[in-house]
C-alpha cells in the first residue's frame, strides 16, 4: 500500500526516483516517530514545521500526511500559515495606518491569527463542521469561502507549516541595524520591523505552545531562498496560465519580495533549529545532508 502511494506521490509532485531514498532514510522514520508520539498523547496531535521559502515544507508535509493515513489509518490535516494571509484590503489598511511595507503579504502581522487560533482550538477539541481558510497566491487573495476545505471528521494529527512558524522574536539590539536594502531604503527608522517583531511576540509566539512536535528544515544560507522561491513562482505560473489579472511575480519582484523575509529567516536559525525535535539540514539542491534529533526525556 505504501509503495503504491509513494509511486503516485512521485508522479503527482513530479519528483525524481531519488525521492524514494529520501523517504526511506528520512521522511518515513520521521513519520513513524510522529505516530509513536501521537499514540502516547490520547489527543489530537500537532506538528509544527518551519523552513524558509521553497525549502520543501509542502512536499514533506503532504507526504507525511499521506503516509500516516495509509500506514496507520489516521485522519490527518495539512495546514499552511500562508492560508491565513489577510486580504489585500486589510493589508492596505495596515499600510495606511502603520507602515507601507505591510501591504505586502509575508511577515508577522499580515496573517489572521484570530482565525488561526480558532481553527487550532476547534481541531484540539476534535470538533467538526468548520472550514479552514485557503489562500490563492496567484491572485493574492483568499479563495472564496465555499472553496475552503471543511473538517467533517475528528482529526488525529495536524501538520502546520510556515516560513516563520516557530520563530522567536528578536531583541531590541538585533532590530537596530537594517539587514538589507529594503530595510535601509524603506524602514530606516525601524518602525516596520519593530511592528513585525511585536506581532511575532504578541500573537504568534503564544500559539507555539499548542504544537506537540517541531520539525525544522535548515537551508545552508539565505542565498538559496531567491533561487528556491523563483522555482515556486514558476510552478505557480505554470498552473495558472489563463489567469486574468495575475499577481504572479517576475524574477525582479521576487528578489525584492525575499528581502521581506530575510530578517526572520536568519533568526529562525538561532531559534527554531535550537529547540526543534528534529532538524533536517539541506544543501543548495534541497538534499538532506544531516539530521539532528532531540531525544524525548
Amino acid at each position: 500500500m505504501v509503495g503504491v502511494m509513494l509511486s503516485a506521490f512521485i508522479k503527482q509532485h513530479k519528483l525524481t526516483e531519488e525521492f524514494r531514498l529520501t523517504v526511506r532514510q528520512y521522511y518515513q522514520p520521521l513519520a513513524d516517530r510522529i505516530f509513536s508520539q501521537f499514540t502516547q498523547s490520547n489527543n489530537a496531535y500537532f506538528v509544527g514545521i518551519n523552513g524558509c521559502q521553497g525549502s520543501g515544507k509542502s512536499t514533506l508535509t503532504d507526504f507525511i500526511a499521506k503516509y500516516l493515513t495509509i500506514q496507520y489509518q489516521l485522519n490527518t490535516v495539512v495546514m499552511s500559515l500562508d492560508d491565513f494571509y489577510l486580504t489585500s484590503e486589510k493589508r492596505n489598511q495596515l499600510a495606511r495606518d502603520i507602515h507601507p511595507l505591510l501591504a505586502t503579504r509575508g511577515v508577522p502581522g499580515t496573517h489572521d491569527m484570530v482565525a488561526l487560533n480558532y481553527v487550532l482550538t476547534q481541531l484540539k477539541e476534535q470538533k467538526t463542521g468548520f472550514s479552514i481558510p485557503k489562500f490563492n497566491k496567484a491572485t493574492d487573495e483568499p479563495f472564496p469561502e465555499k472553496q475552503w476545505p471543511v473538517i467533517e471528521n475528528p482529526v488525529d494529527i495536524i501538520l502546520l507549516e510556515g516560513w516563520c512558524w516557530g520563530v522567536k522574536p528578536q531583541t531590541q539590539e538585533q532590530l537596530k541595524v537594517p539587514i538589507n536594502e529594503l530595510e535601509l531604503q524603506y524602514d530606516m527608522s525601524g518602525e516596520w520591523r519593530n511592528y513585525v517583531n511585536q506581532q511575532l511576540k504578541n500573537t504568534y509566539e503564544p500559539l507555539y505552545k499548542k504544537m506537540d512536535f517541531w520539525l525544522a528544515l535548515q537551508a545552508p544560507s539565505f542565498d538559496c531562498v531567491y533561487k528556491w522561491r523563483l522555482e515556486q513562482e514558476q510552478k505557480l505560473k505554470d498552473n495558472n496560465i489563463d489567469l486574468q489579472n495575475s499577481k504572479i511575480m517576475s524574477p525582479e519582484e521576487i528578489l525584492n519580495f525575499t528581502q521581506y523575509f530575510q530578517r526572520l529567516s536568519v533568526q529562525s536559525c538561532c531559534s527554531v533549529t535550537q529547540s526543534a525535535d528534529t532538524v533536517f539540514y539541506l544543501d543548495s539542491a534541497r538534499n538532506i545532508t544531516n539530521i539532528s534529533i532531540m531525544e524525548n526525556i
